[in-house]
């Protein structure tokens, strides 16, 4: 796991994002992990990353209120998106959810749906949409 909560000092309040975030992102590249991470705290937020969907399922159990976004790959080797926001909903995480996927079956997407994450994104993303999609939430 890693965290990370710089503000990078050429900010400034113009191009500072209106609203901050504290985010776990789960996702099985590490080099996506370090990308997200590092333009997203660029803006202020608050990021914490781990390799599957196991670990943030730990993390919101044993702490449901000290992320506001959480951000899941669908898929990963242990507990993928889909199984992870599943449990996500049977806690009292009062979070958004955003779904990061390469590809979706009907059906997956469908289930994503019906467990009404806030938002999916196809891979590749880009730092702007996600940095918008935050602002939107």
């Amino acid at each position: 796991m890693t965290t990370m909560t710089p503000v990078a000092p050429e900010q400034t309040a113009a191009t500072a994002p209106k609203k901050t975030f504290r985010i776990l992102y789960a996702d099985d590249m590490a080099e996506l992990r370090t990308l997200v991470q590092i333009s997203l705290a660029r803006d202020g937020h608050s990021v914490e990353t781990v390799p599957d969907g196991k670990p943030a399922l730990d993390l919101i159990r044993a702490h449901p209120d000290a992320f506001d976004v959480l951000i899941t790959d669908h898929h990963m080797t242990h507990v993928n998106g889909l199984e992870l926001v599943k449990q996500v909903r049977e806690l009292p995480f009062r979070g958004k959810i955003v779904v990061f996927s390469s590809e979706l079956r009907h059906d997956i997407g469908e289930a994503y749906r019906e467990l009404r994450v806030d938002a999916v994104l196809f891979k590749p993303v880009m730092p702007g949409v996600l940095r918008h999609l935050l602002q939107d939430l």
